[in-house]
Formats: C-alpha cells, sequence, structure tokens
C-alpha cells in the first residue's frame, strides 16, 4: 500500500482528517528531497560545516539550515498556519487562518553528517491555537512520525491510530507500507545510551545501568547489550523492530538537569510513536506526551521503548536508594525491582 492510500483510507471524508493526511504527504516530500541530498554525501559539498548556532544553544551545520529552509519550502502551501523548528529560534507564521502546525526537528543525528551513518527527520503535527500552539502536551498531536535516511530511507507513521512503517522505492518514488501496526516487543535485552556521561548520571540510572551491566550474574539475571548510534530516529527505529529501550537522561552538566533533547519536536514524536506502538515514554518520573511544555526549544530527558522496561526504570525513580546495585541486598537478586 502506498501512502497516499493509506492516508487516504484512514481520512475518509473527514477533512480535519484530510488536512492531516496534507501536512503528513508535505513532510514526506520535504524527506524525498532531503534523501537525495543525503544520499549524494560529500558530492554536495561540506554538509557538516558548522555555520553557527542554533536556537538550543547546539552548533548549526550546513545541511542543518539547508534541510530546513528545504521544508518550510514545501509546507508553505499546506494547511499548515506555523512551523516550529529546531533550527529557527522563533515560529515561522504562514498564515494564522490555518488549522495546523507543524513541529520539526529537520535534520536530526547532525553529527552524524560526515560519517555515512543514519541522520533523519523528526515532526509532529498539532491542532493551530495561536501564540500557545508549540505549548499544548504532546498528547494534542494529531499525528508524528520520524524519516530515516540510511540504507533505505524510512518513514515511521502514526495517525493515533497504530504505528505504521513505510520505505522509499527509488524506483516510483513512492512510499510503500512495509511494517503494519508495529508492536515493540514487550521484553528486551538491548539499551542505548551514551555510556560517556556516566559520571554525571543521577542514581536512578546508574543503578538502572550497574545491574544491567551485572549480566547473569546480577539482579536482572541476564545479559545485557548496550547501542548507541548518536542519531535518535536510528535508536528508536531499531526498538521498533527488536524491542529495547532509549535512554537519554538529565544529568549534572551544566544545563542538561532536565534533558537534553527537546520535548517539543524531538520526545513528542518519538513518545507518540512508541506509545501507538504498545511501547512507553517517560521523563523517568512523568508520561512524556503529559509534560506541558514553557517554551517551544525546552529540553527533556526521554525514556523510550519497551514498555516492561521503561516502567521498570521508572521504579529505579521512585525508589533510588533500594535501586542501588550497590548494595549487598542486591548484589545477587533484585528483590524490589525483579
Amino acid at each position: 500500500m502506498t501512502l497516499e492510500a493509506y492516508l487516504a483510507g484512514w481520512a475518509g471524508d473527514d477533512a480535519g482528517r484530510g488536512d492531516v493526511a496534507k501536512t503528513v504527504l508535505a513532510m514526506c516530500e520535504a524527506g524525498r528531497r532531503i534523501a537525495l541530498v543525503v544520499g549524494r554525501g560529500a558530492l554536495e559539498g561540506d554538509m557538516a560545516a558548522a555555520i553557527g548556532g542554533n536556537a538550543g544553544g547546539d552548533t548549526q551545520k550546513a545541511l542543518d539550515v539547508r534541510t530546513h529552509e528545504m521544508t518550510l519550502e514545501v509546507l508553505k502551501d499546506t494547511p499548515v498556519a506555523r512551523v516550529g523548528s529546531e533550527e529557527a529560534e522563533d515560529v515561522v507564521v504562514f498564515d494564522e487562518g490555518r488549522p495546523l502546525a507543524v513541529a520539526m526537528d529537520p535534520l536530526d543525528g547532525s553529527s552524524n553528517i560526515e560519517t555515512n551513518v543514519s541522520i533523519g527527520t523528526l515532526f509532529g503535527v498539532l491542532p493551530n491555537i495561536g501564540e500557545d500552539t508549540f505549548l499544548q502536551p504532546g498528547s494534542r498531536q494529531l499525528a508524528a512520525g520520524f524519516i530515516v535516511y540510511g540504507p533505505a530511507t524510512a518513514l515511521v507513521l502514526t495517525v493515533g491510530a497504530g504505528t505504521q512503517v513505510f520505505m522509499l522505492d527509488h524506483g516510483s518514488n513512492a512510499f510503500l507500507q512495509t511494517h503494519k501496526d508495529v508492536k515493540i516487543p514487550e521484553k528486551t535485552k538491548e539499551f542505548a545510551i551514551n555510556a560517556s556521561n556516566q559520571r554525571h548520571w543521577n542514581e536512578p540510572m546508574s543503578a538502572y545501568i550497574a545491574d544491567c551491566l551485572a549480566g547473569d550474574t546480577g539482579p536482572r539475571e541476564k545479559n545485557f547489550n548496550m547501542r548507541w548510534v548518536g542519531s535518535l530516529v536510528a535508536d528508536v527505529f531499531r526498538i521498533l523492530v527488536r524491542g529495547g529501550v532509549y535512554l537519554y537522561p538529565g544529568d549534572a552538566r551544566e544545563g542538561y538537569g532536565q534533558g537534553r533533547l527537546r520535548l517539543v519536536y524531538e520526545c513528542n514524536p518519538i513518545a507518540f510513536v512508541c506509545e501507538q506502538a504498545g511501547g512507553a515514554a517517560t521523563d523517568g518520573t512523568t508520561r512524556v506526551l503529559d509534560l506541558i511544555p514553557e517554551k517551544l526549544h525546552q529540553r527533556a530527558a526521554l525514556i523510550a521503548g519497551s514498555a516492561e522496561e521503561v516502567e521498570r526504570i521508572a521504579r529505579y525513580y521512585e525508589q533510588p536508594a533500594r535501586s542501588s546495585s550497590s548494595s549487598p541486598l542486591f548484589a545477587k537478586r533484585g528483590l524490589f525491582l525483579a
């Protein structure tokens, strides 16, 4: 099934859903164009060249800006009134009379641009309610998803009716459905985290990872693998396919106390996709989709993936003293967390 056919069947004669479908199709047209640029690599010049900083204070690279501009160009003639982008400090307003808004990270994983590693685009579609549009909780998203530019160009999408995966067929230039109603495996032996930040983690996260690393001789009584791509979209796509949990907690580094990822256009789309696939997403204590943003570029922690593992991690945050693997009580078995 093509993406167009899927969205047409979902929207039916509902005008509101039809506008959401048009917006998703526009994001995917931007994805097609970005995929062509990414696929040429260094033939497109130095796409990883640092050219400044974005609204969140991160280094902005040439491809960040280019993908931002490419996506705006596609969205300007759609039902989208306003766009909140990682690459723009202020909201871009097209037409206040339009019904929808898009929150987006036009290029996720930009640190991997020059290394031929998968990167992507994240987006969430929200109702336009005026100046406070991007201060709505993620639970009000009408659609969300991400595009991965890797060995294949993959679209992961939810319109609130399960999570679907489409692959770009370069012959027909169509997104074709390959995975219907994806379900994240409930149990896992994999976690994704940047272990180089270990010295900055809080006690609950340190304790959880320590218990995983203890393997079959520790309280989890099984061996874990760690995976870390450094592109959020790539790590989450892997989790959708074979299970696991993605971890980017808040830590002790300056400015990262609440986390590093952006709530509105990174955490919320991922949370919606994961929940619709039977998984879960929290910041350690609160469901991500219930968090109320105070600003467009607000940072947040993200723990997402297999529901059983996300729920287990939440118990570490509820009872951090009990979860410490340094305690003799937990040397062989987690009596409270097993």
